[in-house]
């Protein structure tokens, strides 16, 4: 019996409730496929992109009239783009918090122990959790049938065993 196996017994006999806490986390596996690296890469070309959109609207002033529809468009596009820039921007900020704020509450330190692993590091907990309280599950099954057998058996013999006065 591994600690695992040790630990979901446990909760089994004192909180059976907590067996299903991985109903919670429905969204943890597909959490471990998110790069944050990659995200804040993302952000900069976005950053990037809309500046040399702005730079492209000033570029444009000097065009005359035959780009006064294009800046039209593009001056609406830019108010836009800058203000869904600003909201995802905020968004990635807000992640950025709660991703260092997942690795404290499991006493990590967010620089040496990054979102990728903790979540990598609970969806493993969580699967070998599973695994540990199926094995424990059907164990317990395979022992309530030996125990039914063995009852069986006992008054099989109990039933079929010679008394003295038959054999008188």
């Amino acid at each position: 019996m591994t600690l695992m196996h040790y630990l979901c017994k446990v909760l089994a006999s004192k909180s059976p409730a907590l067996l299903d806490f991985h109903e919670d986390f429905v969204s943890l596996e597909a959490s471990t496929k998110i790069q944050l690296k990659s995200l804040a890469e993302e952000m900069q070309a976005i950053i990037k992109g809309i500046e040399k959109v702005k730079l492209e609207l000033g570029a444009s002033a000097n065009d005359g009239p035959v780009s006064e529809v294009f800046r039209k468009t593009l001056k609406a596009f830019i108010g836009t783009a800058e203000v869904e820039v600003a909201s995802v921007t905020n968004l990635y900020s807000t992640v950025g918090r709660n991703a260092d704020a997942l690795a404290l509450y499991f006493g990590e330190d967010p620089v040496r122990c990054p979102f990728e692993q903790v979540t990598a590091t609970l969806l493993n907990f969580v699967r070998l959790f599973r695994r540990a309280h199926e094995e424990n599950y059907k164990q317990a099954e395979l022992e309530k049938k030996k125990a039914e057998k063995d009852s069986e058996t006992k008054n099989e013999k109990g039933v079929n065993t010679p008394t003295k006065k038959n054999e008188e």
